[in-house]
């Protein structure tokens, strides 16, 4: 016993020092969504703002195998998706912005590709990371999924949505109203702070869920300050319950 307790204070020394946080990996977001692909009937996944393929990657290796549809408006890292996906025949990319109109848009690009937005960086992003500051500006092309609903066999196929769209997440949702109903799941990130100028309050998406007939099923912190002190960001995943048996997964 006093072995035991020795080692379990080393590891709690080691955790601490070196900032890491041990947890079980059926109760992370992650686990919890290849469990939903796994168990549920989806019939394609719509990654909205791509980037490179990160998503689609992770859901692969996760054990899912149905289709992928992927949206990246950005020239340079849509290049990049098509070299990431071209083996793979259940993936397409599309190299569309996603909104609440069909229309030319203008997209400020970061310096890490990943913050790039439709929206202004407010100072607090730019802070806490730098290399997200904007470098340049693309006008793309903007559409709705509801414009897209026949092309992507929405109705009748049952969807899994995950956005990715630095604050533009109500603006998706206005444009996917029809398609909502489809959507068994959605993976979003929330904001605890404003990180983008006129973006979407995570109490506007959470609530436009809900009333979509979503409820929360995990959520984890995904972007914090340097020092940790405070959580910017959330990643949330929102399901479609059972038999009205809630929003959390069983």
């Amino acid at each position: 016993m006093r072995f035991a307790a020795r080692a379990r204070a080393a590891a709690d020394w080691l955790m601490h020092r070196f900032d890491l946080e041990l947890r079980r990996y059926r109760y992370t977001l992650e686990a919890q969504r290849a469990r939903f692909l796994l168990t549920r009937e989806i019939d394609v996944l719509l990654d909205i703002g791509a980037n490179i393929g990160q998503f689609g990657r992770s859901v692969r290796r996760s054990g899912y195998r149905g289709e992928i549809v992927s949206f990246e408006p950005l020239p340079g890292a849509f290049q990049e998706l098509q070299r990431c996906i071209r083996r793979d025949e259940r993936w397409t990319a599309r190299q569309l912005a996603v909104g609440d109109r069909d229309a030319p848009i203008r997209i400020h690009v970061a310096g890490n590709s990943v913050s790039s937005s439709v929206l202004p960086m407010l100072p607090r992003h730019k802070a806490v990371a730098p290399n997200s500051s904007y470098v340049d500006s693309v006008d793309v092309t903007m559409c709705r999924l509801d414009s897209l609903a026949s092309s992507l066999g929405v109705p009748p196929r049952s969807v899994f949505l995950k956005l990715d769209v630095q604050g533009f997440e109500s603006a998706v949702l206005e444009g996917a109203r029809e398609i909502l109903p489809y959507v068994q799941a959605v993976q979003t990130e929330l904001s605890a702070v404003a990180l983008y100028e006129g973006q979407s309050a995570w109490t506007d998406v959470a609530s436009t869920l809900v009333a979509a007939g979503l409820g929360l099923a995990c959520m984890e912190r995904a972007f914090t300050d340097p020092d940790g002190a405070h959580i910017l960001q959330y990643d949330a995943l929102f399901v479609r319950p059972i038999d009205g048996a809630g929003g959390m997964l069983r």
